[in-house]
């Protein structure tokens, strides 16, 4: 029945002139055509097609039928005959329709998909899609472009498959998929590469424009988001495998280079929203930091750099990138920030790095960065590596750069135990100066004694939360206790000695009265909390504590002693060291006195 309907309107149509079909036509083709495919007479559909007679009628009629025969295609399973001869329809359609109709048709289609169909949909279109686009004439360019472009809105919602398993299984096929877009768009790279060989003055740059356009986004999305790592197990990583496409790409069309050291070359819309803009500007900055992170961190496409940039140089260009990769919180991005920073250090030598890059914000920000992700941050490795990155970035300053950073960090982290880790920096600073046979102006003298100014101090003099800053406490006594020991008075290289009163005046006095007040308060709070405890029927009796503002979870009296008692043991640490600092001060002072005497 739908196969004599299907002819009686090819009958018709077959003895009209092309400009005389009407949109009557049009609708009885596309449902008689619908109900072919539906009831299973692909092989009928396809003769008609085939038939020389109708080339005509299919180039005009034919991409109505793209939507019911992507939803038979699907239908069908992958072995069936009647789903490859839906296939050759489909390949039938590519040849002779209307390219600018199949066009439009073809994409609708691909907008119209959602969820798991997504990746189906785009692999299964993107052949007739791309002979259509080799047919156009004029627009290419844009038609390219907006084919890229709505392919890869399409796939964005899509999760990022991450460990090895959810990309070896690759459930919705975007590993897959990537890889095929990229295949689909390489015809138009080859045409860009031509014309450019041709001329060295090359100005048709819309169709590459589009290109740069579509790498760009690549790069945000699934790149960005993606494990890159190599994995054992996969032969071929596909996100590995299209982002060295992509790279590929970028350096055939001759934008690689001037997109990794001239931020920002790519034209980017001039948007009238500035809400629109700033995303545009997000967005862009994301993708060029993803393509440093793929070249100086997984060493993708390293080869078609010239070595003549100095280690100094890399780092500074990509400072950006990092504080970029850096400002997001997820692991998948805030790792390739700290990968790319650390790559970039490990090029250069210890001490090397001149203390002038400090005069770029980045060098100061991007510490700053480390210890937010060290003090805040949920993922423990993730602290410890933004902790080890610290420690490198440090070490490569020299020695003003060093006592800069270090002042710098000292002021601005905020955090008991990131101050005890500078000082401790500080301190083998001290170390090297005293130990070292050439002069060292910035940790020893009048810049050492400006910087104990701010290491031997009591943020709230002797009212300071002693426990709460225990780190910076014992970090700040132990670098006394070594000057102390390693400086002779006579010699005073640090400059200690002759401030030796004002470190008492505003460090130890304050701490010592400190330490009494909060012994005595703790002692007091453990007394307190053993007589409820013999009041109460239980030992077990539960009540909560209020820290900084947030509620902590419920403990028993037993648990509420377990504390107090290590804050007490905190304390004594403390003190002990304290008493040995006053005890050195005490006997080198008295030493140089009787030698005075």
């Amino acid at each position: 029945m739908a196969v004599d309907e299907l002819q009686a309107i090819i009958q018709r149509c077959q003895i009209l002139e092309e400009a005389d079909f009407k949109g009557e036509d049009f609708n009885l083709f596309q449902v008689a055509g619908q109900k072919c495919l539906e009831d299973g007479h692909a092989a009928q559909l396809l003769e008609v097609i085939q038939n020389e007679k109708n080339k005509v009628i299919i180039k005009n009629m034919g991409w109505n039928l793209i939507s019911p025969l992507v939803r038979c295609i699907f239908m069908y399973k992958q072995e069936d005959d009647k789903r490859e001869q839906c296939l050759r329809i489909l390949d039938q359609l590519a040849q002779l329709c209307n390219p600018k109709e199949l066009f439009l048709g073809l994409l609708e289609q691909i907008e119209q998909t959602s969820g798991e169909q997504v990746c189906q949909t785009v692999m299964l279109l993107l052949q007739p899609l791309q002979t259509v686009l080799l047919k156009l004439q004029n627009k290419k360019a844009y038609s390219v472009g907006l084919s890229l472009a709505v392919i890869m809105n399409q796939l964005t919602p899509l999760p990022v498959p991450y460990t090895k398993q959810q990309i070896q299984e690759d459930k919705l096929g975007l590993c897959q998929c990537c890889n095929a877009v990229v295949d689909f768009a390489k015809p138009f790279v080859n045409e860009v590469v031509k014309n450019m060989e041709k001329s060295s003055e090359y100005n048709d740059m819309e169709l590459k424009e589009e290109l740069v356009k579509f790498c760009m986004k690549s790069l945000q999305y699934p790149l960005l988001t993606a494990q890159l790592e190599q994995l054992e197990g996969i032969e071929e990583h596909p996100f590995r495998h299209f982002a060295t496409e992509i790279i590929d790409i970028l350096w055939n069309i001759g934008e690689l280079i001037p997109l990794v050291f001239v931020h920002h070359k790519s034209k980017s819309p001039e948007w009238e929203d500035q809400e629109f803009a700033d995303i545009e500007r997000k967005n862009s900055a994301e993708s060029l930091a993803c393509l440093s992170y793929l070249i100086f961190a997984q060493h993708l496409g390293v080869e078609c750099f010239p070595v003549v940039f100095s280690p100094s140089y890399l780092l500074l260009c990509n400072m950006t990138h990092i504080k970029v990769l850096l400002k997001r919180t997820e692991e998948s991005v805030l790792s390739k920030g700290l990968d790319l920073f650390e790559s970039c250090l490990l090029r250069m030598e210890d001490n090397s790095l001149l203390h002038h890059y400090l005069e770029f914000r980045d060098f100061i920000n991007i510490p700053q960065d480390l210890v937010k992700i060290m003090t805040l941050c949920p993922m423990e490795h993730m602290g410890k590596k933004s902790l080890n990155i610290l420690q490198l970035f440090i070490d490569k300053f020299d020695t003003e750069g060093k006592y800069t950073l270090l002042r710098c960090l000292l002021k601005t982290s905020n955090h008991a135990g990131v101050e005890g880790y500078i000082i401790k920096n500080i301190k083998d600073q001290i170390h090297l100066a005293l130990t070292k046979e050439y002069d060292n102006i910035w940790f020893t003298g009048y810049h050492l004694i400006s910087l104990l100014d701010l290491v031997l101090s009591l943020p709230e003099g002797a009212e300071t939360d002693l426990l709460q800053n225990s780190d910076r406490i014992m970090a700040s006594l132990n670098l006394l206790r070594y000057i102390v020991i390693k400086d002779c008075e006579s010699d005073n290289q640090t400059g200690v000695w002759t401030i030796l009163g004002k470190i008492e005046q505003n460090f130890l006095k304050p701490l010592r009265v400190g330490l009494n007040m909060s012994k005595a308060h703790y002692e007091a709070e453990i007394k307190n909390k053993k007589e409820n405890r013999k009041e109460a029927h239980s030992s077990n009796t539960v009540c909560s504590v209020t820290v900084s503002g947030e509620k902590m979870p419920a403990m028993t009296t037993g648990m509420q002693l377990q504390v107090l008692h290590s804050a007490l043991f905190t304390f004594d640490l403390i003190e002990s060291v304290l008493a040995r600092v006053e005890e050195l001060i005490e006997v080198k002072t008295k030493a140089v006195m009787d030698e005075n005497s």
